[in-house]
């Protein structure tokens, strides 16, 4: 039997454990699946100490970027991208560190395509925004990231005027945002000036229908939420795992 998880914050929402322990059953595994919720990645450690029998976990918000440093290799991909959510533990207990968002993005935006042009806005600078960026260039899409701190090259949420929307035509939503049970928020934009040229893409998929999604539809424009990007990026882990 060996041991999986998920190393978060406030992540009671998450699908994944019930994603694993769904596929482990079906598959009559006897392995098992469970959160890991610290309220500091310091605490990941203790994690690693507790559970000799761990082989792969999952990382998400807010850890992508800060659980770098605890690990004993980086895959060039996620090293290239700046940020890991998910990590193979090898029997002599050596940490390798990979990005399956950037392929469950991918996969999930392909089967989108094609939009008016490749113009996009990344909402949110956090470690999922890197890989999603990843993606954007590799497709040669045109991006600009949006975010409350943003750095000089980056836009502040004042700045996404409806003159920038008639200009970009997917929007993605990396920021926790709209998340349960908080779902009454969402990225504050001009909302209005969306026609059905527009995707919005949502990286939250609890709820199924975020205020951002909900507010995109009601212009006519096409919306997806995270739960296929969450399903490819959990089967790409698992074959990590397992190779």
């Amino acid at each position: 039997m060996a041991r999986y998880g998920l190393v978060g914050k406030n992540i009671e929402y998450s699908f994944s454990r019930t994603f694993f322990t769904y596929k482990f059953e079906k598959e009559q595994r006897p392995d098992t699946y469970q959160n890991f919720d610290i309220q500091t990645v310091a605490d990941f450690p203790k994690i690693l100490k507790k559970y000799n029998d761990l082989r792969g976990l999952n990382v998400t918000i807010p850890y992508k970027e800060a659980i770098l440093p605890y690990l004993d290799k980086v895959d060039k991909e996620a090293a290239a991208i700046g940020a890991v959510n998910t990590i193979k533990i090898h029997k002599d207990g050596t940490l390798v560190g990979y990005n399956t968002d950037h392929y469950g993005f991918a996969k999930a935006l392909a089967d989108l395509l094609p939009l008016r042009a490749k113009t996009a806005l990344i909402l949110g600078t956090g470690g999922a925004s890197k890989a999603i960026a990843f993606v954007l260039k590799e497709m040669n899409f045109e991006y600009r990231f949006v975010s409350r701190t943003p750095a000089p090259s980056q836009l502040r949420y004042t700045d996404v005027t409806s003159e920038m929307i008639a200009r970009y035509f997917l929007i993605i939503n990396c920021t926790p945002l709209g998340t349960f049970p908080n779902t009454e928020a969402f990225p504050s934009l001009p909302y209005q000036s969306l026609t059905k040229d527009h995707l919005l893409f949502d990286l939250i998929y609890n709820p199924t229908q975020t205020e951002f999604m909900k507010r995109g539809f009601a212009k006519g424009a096409r919306v997806c939420n995270g739960m296929k990007m969450l399903e490819y990026q959990a089967k790409k882990s698992y074959s990590i795992w397992k190779s």
